[in-house]
Formats: C-alpha cells, sequence, structure tokens
C-alpha cells in the first residue's frame, strides 16, 4: 500500500508504521480525567451524581403532568422517593454504618486511651552554647607585599589569533 493511506477521508498511515500515536495532550486529559473519577468514586461523588440524576428524573417525569412548581415540589418531597433514591439512601446507611465508631471492636477504643494516657519522652537537646566558637582559617595568608609587576592595560598586549 502506498504511504499515507486514506479511506473515507481517514489517514491510516500511523497504523500501517506499526506505531502508536499518542500525543501529550491525549495522554495529559486522560490522567486528569482518571484522576477526577479515582477521586468521585473515593470521596462518595458517584452518589451525589446518581440522585442528581434521580432528582432530574422524576422532575422531568412530573413535569409531563403537572406544573414546574408542584413538579419540584413533588420531587423533593421525602415521603415519595423514587427507586434510585431508594438505593442511594441505601448505600449512604451501609457506607455510614460502616464508617461509625459504634462498629469498632472494643480493643481499638482502649489502644486510644492508652494512647492518649501515655507520657511523651524526654526531649534531650544540645545545650546553648553563650559564644560562637571559633573557627580556623582555611583560606591562605594574605599578600602583605606589592605585586611586582603593573596588570596590562586593556587587553593591548594580547593578540588574537
Amino acid at each position: 500500500m502506498p504511504p499515507g493511506f486514506q479511506r473515507d477521508g481517514i489517514n491510516f498511515e500511523w497504523l500501517l508504521s506499526g506505531r502508536r500515536v499518542w500525543h501529550a495532550g491525549v495522554r495529559f486529559r486522560l490522567s486528569i480525567g482518571g484522576l477526577l473519577f479515582a477521586w468521585l468514586c473515593a470521596s462518595g461523588g458517584l452518589l451525589d451524581i446518581a440522585q442528581v440524576f434521580a432528582w432530574s428524573r422524576m422532575c422531568a417525569g412530573y413535569a409531563q403532568t403537572m406544573p414546574v412548581r408542584e413538579a419540584l415540589t413533588e420531587t423533593f418531597d421525602p415521603a415519595k422517593p423514587c427507586e434510585i433514591c431508594m438505593a442511594v439512601l441505601k448505600v449512604r446507611k451501609a457506607d455510614e454504618a460502616k464508617r461509625s465508631p459504634a462498629s469498632a471492636p472494643e480493643t481499638w477504643s482502649l489502644a486510644k486511651v492508652v494512647l492518649i494516657a501515655a507520657e511523651a519522652e524526654a526531649v534531650v537537646s544540645a545545650p546553648v552554647l553563650e559564644a560562637w566558637p571559633v573557627s580556623v582559617n582555611c583560606y591562605a595568608e594574605a599578600r602583605s607585599y606589592p605585586v611586582p609587576v603593573p596588570p596590562p592595560r586593556g587587553g593591548a598586549g594580547f593578540v588574537i589569533g
């Protein structure tokens, strides 16, 4: 096949060369998207998204048969939750029960009490010096006699060749 093979307006040259073409922008966006999704999963944000989806679905369904104000009132009425709202509530309660301190073993609370009652170790530090120690001179002695040859003037004696 000729280089730059095209079919239906798509250039397949990168596929034929055996290389993957990934641009830095694509990798960056993909990594940011993955981090955002992981953050949503870890923080419980997916439950919030599911709840908003349920409310919008309920409001759209009610708005087909009644005015918007009544549809919103019916949507947010706690006595009439939908199946998705019930599922979200069930997951939130299970997560809350898992995280509550009442479900923790008794040994953990005893360990916390022992940790609170533990005394801190004494901190030993170096003594404070009243004066700085005298340092040893690591440099050569300064010249005490004049330089016998005057320095060159303006580079006139140098030949650049």
